[in-house]
């Protein structure tokens, strides 16, 4: 028989008190450590449930060699912190429900578990239950025929002060996370069941709920859309006693599951099913041998060879965080430690610093800091836990330049707003080189440029950015009036140094001439659209400047001039995306679809082969093996697909190669 997987658990309330008795019922598990904050606490848990080694501290639980697996119980906002050492310590990770706050949160501990290749499970025990799996045997054999409508409800009335951590703000309290996240995974999981698919995802989500005294919720409902034509009706409280039951609903009759979320033992689990027509329910009796969290312990050493749990995947718990986020948002409920004065650390509460970086670097005149060869384009980070969490990623794989605009997010600037304060929070000023752009269609006017300068500064909360650029040239406003009132405000202190984006190489030509004849400052950057794939359309409303012509790479060759490029990538056409048979996306189609366009993806392709990189990577390269200086804009929405952006820094193309993706040989 194999050795035991050795636990230890991260906290003592009473969730890891239910799973330290449990795992004496388990098969393949037994439980060696507990940590606390708190010394005398772990001695009194240790004591209590058999536990030979008790530490004072969670890092001290994480440093013994001997614990394989953690199981974080922690409260909820410190999942994310502890799931994420844990993951760098080496450790299998268990992480109870919910995994995160949001769903930026879960995507750092999933990108975590990946890059230290461990396990990772939200802990879902109902998820690990034979009664579980019997009911989506149930589903998938149309017991009942066609589904139609889901009804699931978990809610109690929280019986202590409000302290405590269900009505409590700063411990992301309320009945959405709470228990909310059990309603939704249960509809998720069916939907999908029905479907023939492990789960699925919704296509709307509306709700409401109370905010009580304390500004969580107190109780809350929420209806889901599913493909198919599958509603389901939601209720979650922690301040309302109510009947905690799932009812399936089909057009041959109803599925009842009396205890869907604790499973009775040792007494069997029932299941109702009652088809159309029948006076009395079928009972579909359900044997258990083990306690719930039993077989949640046995369910992470089944999954731990491939890293993932076919009862709670990675995916699933990704899913269920972005509809529980929407909720959420229907009712208006943002955690303090979730806006952009609150967000003062990191997810690990260390300070920021380079820890995993393989970023390279150049230089642009004037900068007095290197710059990143990859820069984030910084136009949908709405929200401070998105801005957070990619950002601080970003810094530690060696990224420390932005791209930003008064044109970029909603009316107030969020995204401006964002970037500034988590600088501020992070205290790296001089570490970034931030990039903002301003005089934007319809103000791309010297006055309107002034306006969005200052205006900028403001949301930025800076004196001075590194770089400031004209976001689009007018070409009724004379090239001497840019140069003017970009020296103006250079003399001024509002920028080290400024740019150009979207101006034709004329107009660049021209904007250098005057600048020259008068003693004043040239641009010593420009920002246009280049990429291996040649866009035939505008990606907006309006024609923006490309520089991927012959004219254009000629005049950058010769000049030296750093392009700090955009939609270097072309927006998603080298991937899986884009194919000469899929013109499902509309934009796609639009703007990069062409025979041309084509052959150069094929040839990306067939290069990546030979290089064991993705045709991405290739395209990215394209642009970074310019014999020019080049800054490729990014845009990543998660932190895979940052990961993936520097995999094209390591790709070298030869001039041949340039030109042979280029159709050129």
């Amino acid at each position: 028989m194999a050795a035991k997987l050795r636990w230890g658990i991260v906290g003592t309330g009473m969730i890891a008190r239910k799973f330290a008795n449990a795992l004496k019922a388990s098969q393949t598990g037994s439980l060696l450590a507990v940590g606390s904050r708190v010394q005398g606490t772990a001695d009194a848990f240790g004591a209590e449930l058999g536990v030979p080694r008790c530490y004072g501290t969670y890092d001290a639980l994480l440093a013994d060699p001997d614990v394989q697996v953690v199981y974080v119980a922690t409260p909820h906002p410190m999942h994310a912190e502890w799931a994420i050492k844990a993951a760098e310590a080496g450790k299998h990770v268990l992480v109870e429900k919910p995994i995160g706050l949001n769903w930026h949160e879960t995507m750092a501990i999933v990108e975590a578990a990946r890059d230290n290749d461990v396990f990772l499970m939200e802990a879902f025990m109902y998820r690990c239950h034979p009664q579980t799996a019997r009911l989506v045997e149930l589903v998938k054999s149309k017991a009942v025929g066609e589904l139609g409508l889901i009804q699931a409800t978990f809610s109690f009335k929280h019986g202590h002060g409000p302290e405590k951590r269900w009505l409590s703000q700063d411990l992301g309290g309320g009945g959405i996370l709470d228990v909310g996240c059990y309603t939704t995974s249960m509809a998720r999981l069916i939907a999908g069941a029905a479907a023939g698919k492990d789960f699925d995802e919704p296509l709307e989500v509306k709700g409401c709920g109370h905010l009580g005294a304390t500004g969580v919720d107190y109780w809350a409902a929420a209806s889901l859309k599913f493909p198919g034509g599958i509603v389901a009706q939601l209720c979650a409280g922690i301040m309302l006693r109510q009947e905690n039951v799932v009812r399936l609903i089909g057009s041959e009759g109803t599925i009842v599951v009396p205890s869907p979320w604790f499973g009775p033992y040792p007494e069997p689990a029932t299941i109702l099913v009652q088809r159309t027509g029948e006076k009395q329910p079928q009972e579909v009796i359900v044997q258990t041998d083990k306690p719930m969290y039993a077989y949640e312990a046995d369910e992470v050493a089944a999954g731990i060879a491939r890293r993932q749990s076919g009862a709670m995947s990675w995916a699933d718990s990704l899913g269920n965080m972005k509809v529980l986020d929407r909720w959420r948002q229907e009712i208006g409920l943002v955690y303090e430690r979730e806006k952009p004065a609150g967000m003062v650390h990191t997810i690990t509460h260390r300070p920021l610093e380079v820890r995993k970086g393989v970023m390279k670097y150049g230089r642009i005149a004037g900068l007095d800091k290197p710059v990143s060869r990859l820069v984030m384009g910084c136009d949908s980070n709405n929200t401070m836990p998105d801005t957070a969490v990619m950002f601080d990623d970003w810094f530690e794989r060696g990224g420390n330049t932005f791209d930003t605009s008064h044109g970029y997010g909603n009316p107030n600037g969020a995204c401006e707003r964002n970037l500034g304060q988590w600088i501020r929070n992070r205290g790296i000023r001089d570490k970034v080189v931030v990039n903002e752009k301003g005089a934007n269609y319809p103000r791309n006017t010297p006055d309107g440029l002034s306006a969005e300068l200052i205006k900028g500064l403001e949301r930025l909360q800076m004196e001075w950015v590194d770089i400031f650029m004209i976001h689009r040239d007018n070409v009724l406003v004379p090239v001497g009036e840019w140069v003017d009132v970009l020296n103006e405000h250079l003399r001024a202190g509002r920028m080290k140094v400024f740019g150009l984006s979207n101006f034709s190489v004329a107009r660049l030509k021209a904007f250098g001439e005057y600048a020259a004849r008068h003693g004043l400052r040239s641009f010593s950057a420009v920002s246009n659209q280049f990429s291996l794939a040649r866009v035939l359309a505008p990606l907006w409303d309006m024609e923006l400047e490309s520089s991927s012509d012959a004219e254009s790479r000629a005049w950058f060759q010769q000049t030296q001039t750093p392009l700090m490029s955009w939609s270097s990538q072309a927006r998603g056409f080298f991937t899986e995306r884009a194919s000469r048979e899929n013109r499902s996306d509309f934009e796609l189609n639009r703007c990069w679809y062409s025979d041309d366009n084509f052959q150069r993806k094929e040839r990306a392709e067939e290069l990546a082969r030979k290089r064991g990189v993705l045709p991405i990577n290739v395209a990215l390269a394209y642009v970074l093996c310019q014999p020019f200086p080049t800054f490729p804009l990014i845009g990543p929405k998660q932190i895979a697909e940052s990961r993936s952006s520097l995999a094209a820094l390591e790709v070298e193309l030869s001039p041949r190669d340039l030109r042979w993706l280029n159709l050129e040989e």
